[in-house]
C-alpha cells in the first residue's frame, strides 16, 4: 500500500504483526469470489490479537476458531491497494423450515417503530415455518389504547393476555412491516405481550443493549412453545394468526 495514501472511507491495510482474511458468509451473499472485490467476514490472527476471555472457554470458542482466527463479526471488502473497508455486520441469522434466512435484528428494528412496541424479540428456527415475537409493550400507549377502546376494569398486566389487545398490536406491527417492505416470511405470525422490559438485570441485554438471544430463548421458552402450539392448531388465516 502507498504510505502517502490519504484516502478516507476505509480502515487501512493489515498490520505486519497480524494476518487478515475474509471468510464467505453465503447466507448474506458475501463471498471471496464477489466482483469487483472480495467480500466476507473479517477474521484476524496474530500475536497482537485478542487471545480469549479470562476463564471463559465457552465464549472464547465462540469468537476464536480452532486455527486461531478471531471472527470479528464485521463484513469487509478488499479495495485496490490492499485497503480494507467495513461494509456490514454479520447478523444473528437463522433459517426457517422452508429454507428462508431471517435476520431478526432487522425485523425487530422495524417493529420498534410501532407505537405500542417498546422492545421486541423475534424467534424462529428450522423446525417451524413462521416467526413469533415477544413484545414488551409501551405501557402508556397500551393504556391509551384500552381507554380508547372502552376496555375497563383491567390493569396493564391483564391487558397483555387480552385477545383484542394482541390483535390490535399485531395489526399495527403488520402496518409498519408493510411500510418497511418486509417479505412475507419476515412477519411475526404470533405474539406474546409482556410488561417486564429486557434489561441487564434480567440478563436479556448485553452491556451495549443488544438482546442476548440464547438467554431470551430460554427465558421465554414456554411462551414460544405456546405460540407455536397455537399456530399449529389454528384455523385462522395464516397472515393473521394470534
Amino acid at each position: 500500500m502507498d504510505q502517502s495514501d490519504i484516502l478516507s472511507g476505509h480502515v487501512g491495510s493489515p498490520n505486519p504483526a497480524c494476518e487478515i482474511k475474509l471468510v464467505d458468509v453465503p447466507e448474506m451473499n458475501y463471498t471471496y469470489e464477489d466482483q469487483p472485490y472480495p467480500r466476507g467476514e473479517i477474521c484476524v490472527r496474530g500475536p497482537i490479537v485478542f487471545q480469549g476471555y479470562y476463564k471463559d472457554e465457552v465464549q472464547t470458542q465462540e469468537m476464536i476458531d480452532k486455527d486461531g482466527w478471531l471472527h470479528t463479526g464485521d463484513i469487509g471488502v478488499w479495495l485496490p491497494g490492499g485497503r480494507l473497508k467495513i461494509i456490514d455486520r454479520k447478523k444473528n441469522i437463522f433459517k426457517l423450515a422452508q429454507g428462508e434466512y431471517v435476520a431478526p435484528e432487522k425485523i425487530e428494528n422495524v417493529y420498534a417503530k410501532s407505537k405500542y412496541v417498546a422492545q421486541c424479540f423475534i424467534h424462529g428456527d428450522s423446525l417451524n415455518s413462521s416467526l413469533v415475537a415477544i413484545v414488551c409493550v409501551d405501557p402508556d400507549m397500551f393504556k391509551a389504547w384500552a381507554i380508547n377502546e372502552g376496555i375497563k376494569n383491567k390493569d396493564v398486566k391483564q391487558l397483555c393476555t387480552d385477545s383484542r389487545a394482541k390483535a390490535a398490536i399485531l395489526k399495527d406491527m403488520d402496518t409498519v412491516g408493510k411500510e418497511a417492505q418486509l417479505r412475507g416470511f419476515e412477519f411475526a405470525k404470533a405474539i406474546t405481550l409482556v410488561l417486564e422490559p429486557f434489561t441487564l438485570e434480567n440478563d436479556l441485554l448485553t452491556p451495549t443493549h443488544k438482546i442476548k438471544r440464547p438467554q431470551a430463548r430460554t427465558y421465554f421458552a414456554k411462551e414460544i412453545a405456546d405460540m407455536y402450539a397455537e399456530l399449529s392448531t389454528s384455523n385462522s388465516s395464516p397472515d393473521k394468526i394470534l
